[in-house]
């Protein structure tokens, strides 16, 4: 019993003096908004590895209890600047007050200037745009969240330009990926617009970037949740057309590692129309034929992006990711042809073509990142491997008879498309700071094959057997190397002037080799193997008048490289009137850009603005022309589009923006974007210069109700536009969204209308020596989506969030 009373006296005693004392204190941004979730570590001198920490609350509080000691504090934030607190003793409660993070100068060519009041983030070249917070494109596609962005265009059948220029290079996570379809832009009309977490539009790119895309650059980021403990969300839509689906993502995170996992299922369809009055002015069988076409296409569509990130420790880690899409599609369309003699209707034929699409994606990724220095996190190394593969498949039938006068058999085709692609990507950049200097440097090798199989198969007579079409059977092998290094430095004169100048070089190697299935058809050799060097310079300047004001100037050299379809001798069926063939002669453009810009914050009202001017020479155009065949059912003349390199072109713009914050409960965002371009070159004898100037604008409006009902809307305005064939009348266009909260903000409710008024059409006036043509065309008509958002262990984000913009409530850029 003796023994008991000591031992308890003992323990009583340790136990007094081994008090617990509190650290606490509040942290917040560079503004003064708190900052939810952000991490705070209390690390024992003596014994580094008994960490205690937690995270900050909704107001950015925080409470820890430790032992008298001496420990060092970190607190963390992602897109923030790391605060280390050394060598702290505490032998009594601590109240370290009010802790304040910038935000991380992550490049030193990134100059942060918006903050809590946007929805976007203004960079020395670059403006990064939040459209994960955009009610409008809840249950959306990327194409539909891309439209919403200031700067960037997407035309009805889903082309994607920037300051209206379609020779845009589109990136994910800064890197060419099988998600964005190896320049393929159909792929962003599948995927959900869920899986964005921003989009960079890079007008001026520096030189780690892909000298690519002359008219720049669009790189979108995909989601992935950086706050500790697991966490995630669940997404449901449906809609009218039918837009069905469900998207979840899930984010475990410890001290080290972070497994994600982003899910998702859409059935959709997209009704579509097209209308096309073609005349012809000699030598042709019939002098007016008008096409009357129905789009019906559906498509079933699985994505996955999953991985893992681990941490050696806290300067080093290895992420591994898989990225899946599993495509299933069918399309329907009938085309009603009506023929006329002397404006007399002749006959009419109904032309029914059903499409299978198998499309198969997958993506393999490794990235290792060192950080040498625990104080300065810019001066790192990272390697990326990356292998994609592409599979797709295309089983075409189309039927087409005579309906009107008499019933008639005209022809039935099955047309098989299969195309194989693979692309490895090595990466390795290195980056050392150097007081307020600068140093980086890197080399990219970027090497794909393509193979592309085409069989066509038709019979002339009801009762006749399916023979091949040996003059379009082919097979067509691209393959397209590229190798890269670049260095790039910058620096900071005084506390107004910085400075960034890069300078890359690139080798393309661009082979090609075509296969008819019948040789004795073609004597033609279209086979060919180019390489082109080049060096590519950038220059990105900025002059601070003040903490609120800057100018900046950019310049940079682009190549526009002519993608696999551009290249392709063999024509692609379409239609047997109207075909797309391409041109192996066709060669990279070149292009030399320069930007001037204006930025001007006051408190409520933040205005952006630049001029731009671009030389392009052999830039590409795509004509149409009169192929001097007729198609052996009917005699009816061929029209043939195909790509060429036009000998110059200059563009010159102007953009605006002005975002207007009045009060809490209306934001406002205003963008108007002025170009003109002057193209000359002459193609088979013709000439195809033309002068062309058109602008676009938008407007969005985001304004909370009673009830904490979120209204939304978004307008669109494209002026006409002409090149030296076509003219292409105004579009406007109109959406709107609504958003409210439930089950204690754990839930959103949204209901979103694209295109309100069913205005988003294409109307175009051709003029040919030989035709004219009077089109008008919708890609998809008026959307209705209700989507249901329900989010676990992940309030709902009402302050600064990962992308660093603002996060309230969503809303309008």
């Amino acid at each position: 019993m003796k023994y008991i009373t000591v031992l308890f006296l003992c323990l009583f005693t340790s136990l007094s003096f081994a008090q617990n004392y509190q650290v606490k204190g509040t942290v917040l941004d560079d503004q003064g908004v708190p900052l939810e979730m952000a991490s705070v570590k209390v690390i024992p001198v003596n014994n580094p590895d008994d960490v205690s920490g937690g995270v900050t609350d909704f107001d950015g509080n925080f409470s820890i209890d430790v032992d008298e000691g001496t420990y060092n504090i970190k607190v963390e934030f992602i897109s923030f600047e790391t605060k280390n607190i050394k060598n702290k003793e505490i032998s009594s409660d601590l109240d370290l007050g009010k802790i304040r993070l910038k935000f991380a100068q992550e490049e030193l060519d990134e100059v942060n200037v918006l903050y809590e009041t946007t929805q976007v983030d203004v960079r020395l070249d670059k403006k990064i745009y939040n459209v994960g917070k955009d009610l409008t494109t809840e249950g959306g596609t990327v194409s539909e969240a891309l439209a919403n962005v200031p700067s960037v265009t997407v035309d009805v059948d889903g082309a994607i330009s920037l300051r209206g220029n379609s020779n845009v290079r589109i990136l994910i996570n800064g890197k060419p990926s099988s998600v964005a379809g190896f320049g393929d832009q159909d792929v962003f009309q599948q995927l959900p617009a869920d899986a964005i977490e921003s989009v960079e539009v890079i007008t001026s790119p520096s030189a780690r970037y892909d000298a690519e895309g002359s008219g720049g650059i669009i790189n979108i980021i995909l989601k992935r949740e950086k706050t500790l403990g697991i966490n995630g969300s669940f997404r449901g839509t449906i809609g009218d057309p039918r837009n069905t689906g469900a998207y979840t993502n899930v984010n475990l995170r410890t001290d080290k590692f972070n497994i994600f996992n982003n899910l998702g299922y859409t059935d959709r369809k997209g009704p579509g129309n097209a209308f096309f009055d073609n005349r012809y002015t000699t030598g042709q069988n019939f002098d007016r034929i008008i096409e009357d076409r129905e789009y019906d296409r559906s498509g079933k569509n699985f994505n996955m992006n999953t991985g893992i990130e681990y941490f050696f420790d806290e300067s080093s880690s290895l992420t591994g990711s898989f990225f899946m899409r599993l495509g299933d599609d069918l399309d329907r369309t009938r085309n009603r042809t009506t023929r006329f003699v002397e404006d007399v209707e002749n006959s009419t034929t109904l032309r029914t073509e059903e499409e299978d699409e198998d499309d198969k994606r997958f993506q393999y990724s490794l990235n290792y990142e060192k950080r040498f220095d625990p104080d300065n996190r810019d001066h790192k190394l990272t390697a990326d491997f990356q292998y994609s593969k592409k599979d797709e498949t295309k089983d075409n039938r189309i039927f087409e008879d005579i309906i009107n006068p008499t019933p008639d058999f005209v022809a039935r085709q099955n047309v098989f498309e299969a195309e194989d692609e693979d692309s490895f990507l090595f990466q390795a950049d290195y980056v050392l700071p150097m007081g307020d200097a600068q140093f980086e440097a890197g080399f990219r090798g970027d090497y794909s094959d393509t193979s592309q199989d085409f069989l066509v198969q038709r019979k002339l007579t009801e009762n006749a057997n399916f023979t091949r079409n040996d003059s379009l059977s082919s097979n067509f092998n691209f393959q397209q190397n590229i190798t890269a290094v670049y260095t790039q430095y910058g620096n900071k004169l005084g506390d107004s002037f910085s400075y960034l100048l890069g300078l890359r070089f690139e080798q393309t190697q661009l082979k090609g080799k075509t296969t008819p299935v019948n040789e004795d058809v073609f004597t033609q050799n279209f086979d060919f193997d180019k390489t082109f060097n080049g060096l590519f310079p950038t220059v990105n300047l900025i002059y601070e008048i003040g903490e609120e004001e800057n100018i900046s100037l950019g310049y940079n050299r682009r190549i526009n490289r002519p993608r696999s379809w551009y290249l392709n001798p063999f024509p692609s069926q379409s239609s047997r009137t109207n075909i797309f063939q391409g041109n192996p002669d066709l060669d990279p453009a070149f292009a030399n850009a320069f930007d001037l810009g204006y930025l001007k914050r006051w408190e409520k009202i933040t205005l952006t603005s630049s001029v731009y001017y671009q030389r392009e020479t052999e830039s590409f155009e795509r004509v149409q022309r009169d192929t001097g065949q007729d198609t052996e059912e009917d005699g009816i003349d061929i029209i043939e589009n195909i790509p060429i390199n036009l000998s110059t072109e200059e563009r010159y713009g102007a953009e605006l923006g002005i975002l207007y914050n009045p009060t809490k409960w209306l934001r406002t965002n205003l963008s108007f974007n002025y170009f003109r371009f002057e193209s000359e070159g002459a193609f088979e004898g013709q000439e195809y210069g033309a002068t062309n100037e058109s602008y676009f604008g938008r407007f969005s409006a985001n304004v909370i109700l009673p009830w904490e009902i979120q209204w939304q809307t978004n307008a669109f305005y494209r002026g006409p536009r002409e090149n030296a064939q076509t003219k292409t009348d105004p579009i406007a266009s109109l959406d709107l969204a609504f958003s409210k909260d439930i089950l204690n903000d754990n839930a959103t409710v949204s209901l979103n209308v694209r295109d309100v008024f069913n205005s988003r059409v294409r109307d175009q006036f051709t003029v040919t020596p030989n035709f004219s043509s009077d089109s008008e065309f919708q890609w998809r008509e008026r959307q209705v989506t209700l989507t249901f958002v329900y989010r676990f262990n992940q309030p709902k984000e009402k302050r600064r969030g990962s992308g660093g913009g603002d996060y309230d409530d969503g809303g309008g850029f």
